[in-house]
């Protein structure tokens, strides 16, 4: 089987302190992070990760993601083969 990537719109709880949920991204294996501004000081932030196609594998991202303590929300942008 190939891979897969995954595009989530993540929403950090607190949004002047990005460095903790960049680190927090980094270490589920983000192979980019970037930031994107919505307004009133408030920054998104787009992750991309790239992980073996099998099944379940979008549910423990999406695990993993719901247990970091600096992600407020999360939604995902974009489900695709790798080619």
């Amino acid at each position: 089987m190939g891979n897969v990537i995954l595009v989530y719109k993540v929403l950090p709880k607190d949004p002047k302190n990005l460095r903790d949920a960049k680190r927090e991204l980094e270490g589920l294996g983000a192979e980019r992070i970037e930031e994107e501004p919505i307004g009133f000081g408030i920054t998104a932030l787009k992750v991309t990760l790239i992980v073996p196609d099998e099944g379940g594998v979008q549910d423990n991202v999406e695990e993993k993601l719901s247990k970091l303590g600096s992600i407020q929300s999360f939604e995902l942008l974009r489900y695709g083969r790798v080619l």
